[in-house]
């Protein structure tokens, strides 16, 4: 091969490798966060078990899927890793809300963002059409983990 060929690579897989980082399972905590089933969850309970005949110390994990809310439970030998995902929390000023439930965010660097959905938690969304209808300065909390973003939490920064 000489070197005047040029090779174009296009990656189209995604290998997902830098949504998650590995941590022991024997280190992993209550309120830490956990990959199971391919889902980014927080854990709530964790238990571990002696050394069977075989040699291993298990850790249960008990944890809630961040997004989604489901409970997901896990068994993993504790000096096993297990996937952490890189759990990021950002705050934006919320501008609009559109009619198909897409709202307006301005971030930090006074660019806008319009590409996330208004959350499907009950109260959450009230609160926040009721805040915006009201005309209050609206920041939401976002959260988003191994490529997916929810809003998740709302602070009222007085009237505009």
């Amino acid at each position: 091969m000489s070197d005047s060929e040029e090779h174009q690579f296009e990656s189209k897989a995604d290998a997902g490798a830098s949504k998650t980082y590995p941590q022991q399972a024997g280190t992993i905590r209550k309120n830490g966060y956990i990959v199971i089933k391919n889902r980014p969850c927080k854990v709530v309970e964790v238990s571990t078990s002696k050394t069977g005949k075989h040699g291993h110390a298990k850790c249960h994990f008990v944890a809630i899927d961040i997004f989604t809310s489901k409970k997901l439970e896990d068994i993993v030998p504790s000096s096993h890793n297990c996937d952490v995902p890189h759990v990021n929390r950002t705050e934006y000023q919320l501008i609009d809300i559109s009619e198909d439930g897409f709202v307006s965010l301005l971030t930090d660097n006074g660019n806008t963002k319009d590409d996330l959905k208004l959350p499907t938690d009950e109260t959450l969304l009230g609160q926040i059409k009721d805040g915006f209808a009201e005309g209050k300065d609206l920041v939401v909390s976002v959260m988003s983990a191994m490529g997916e973003e929810q809003i998740n939490a709302l602070k009222d920064i007085g009237p505009k």
